[in-house]
């Protein structure tokens, strides 16, 4: 009997370890994405060329792991085919807001507009999947808002004068607003098609079909763009697309994983999951980067850190 115990209680340590690893992947691998794009601009590499590459790539590396080519022309009557298209669609549209956020205004404004939206999937999870929400989960979401605010609207002064001097004061309002309605509603699609047709077995199946789309979507711009004479293909492109890519696709598996061990809690998930991307980028983006950060900014990364372990413990 004891030792029955004991077994039992190191396999529930065991899986909530990786559950916690899945969530933790998710959020630096989504963090480093939004990295790369200073540094596309920093070596000038055309962001547009090295997105459409980067989706290319996660196409190979899901067929890597999926161990063959997952396409097959059943997928077509699959029920979540035209959710795969649509989630293809607003990867590559979102992938560029996110890029030109990050390039013109700064990368802790781009975490910080992208997943300000995490209210979006919190109101979604409890009034569709009547998930079961606390007092603190609820103090914790708000307080989250609060943080990002914090974190947001005081980097955006502190750059005024550099790039940010050069964007129209109605784009420093539509890019984040943007950026937060289409982000929120791609986490809560993504949540919705991982509750409604996804079983474990064919997740690969429909990642790679949803970067396939993506792909597509961006191939038929390219040669258009090239066609018009406003896009020339760069090599270094291709190079940057890889080293995109293949986090980029392991980012939105380990949130899938993390979902489906999480079952019934996307609520609280969601928003752990982005605040962490915001703590995680904001720090990184100072140390790295050298983005100053004032006293509001260190309290919204403080607060950050609050709304984590409120949503996570409620």
């Amino acid at each position: 009997m004891l030792n029955t115990s004991f077994q039992t209680g190191f396999l529930i340590t065991k899986t909530q370890t990786a559950e916690m690893l899945y969530l933790i992947g998710s959020i630096v691998l989504t963090s480093y994405l939004t990295f790369c794009f200073k540094l596309i601009e920093k070596y000038r590499i055309s962001a547009f060329q090295a997105i459409l590459f980067n989706y290319l790539t996660c196409v190979v590396t899901g067929s890597f792991v999926n161990g063959n080519m997952p396409f097959h022309t059943d997928d077509l009557h699959e029920p979540w085919f035209r959710f795969a298209l649509l989630m293809g669609a607003m990867f590559i549209s979102i992938f560029n807001v996110v890029g030109f956020t990050a390039q013109k205004i700064g990368i802790a404004v781009a975490s910080v507009a992208n997943k300000l939206s995490l209210i979006i999937p919190f109101i979604f999870s409890v009034y569709l999947y009547h998930e079961k929400i606390s007092v603190l989960k609820i103090m914790g979401v708000f307080v989250a808002l609060v943080a990002v605010a914090l974190t947001c609207l005081p980097a955006q002064k502190v750059e005024t004068g550099k790039t940010i001097a050069k964007l129209s004061p109605a784009l420093l309002v539509i890019v984040p607003a943007l950026l937060f309605f289409s982000s929120g509603l791609l986490d809560t699609l993504i949540k919705y098609v991982e509750q409604n047709f996804l079983d474990g077995s064919n997740n690969n199946q429909y990642l790679i079909t949803a970067f396939a789309s993506a792909a597509a979507i961006g191939m038929v711009l390219f040669f258009v763009l090239v066609l018009a004479g406003m896009q020339k293909f760069s090599f270094k492109s291709v190079i940057a697309g890889i080293c995109i890519g293949v986090p980029n696709y392991f980012s939105i598996w380990c949130l899938v994983k993390a979902l489906k061990l999480f079952k019934g809690n996307s609520s609280g998930i969601i928003p752990i999951n982005n605040m962490g991307i915001v703590l995680f980028s904001s720090v990184v983006a100072w140390l790295l980067f050298r983005e100053k950060l004032s006293a509001m900014n260190w309290l919204g990364i403080l607060l950050s850190a609050g709304a984590i372990s409120l949503i996570a413990f409620g």
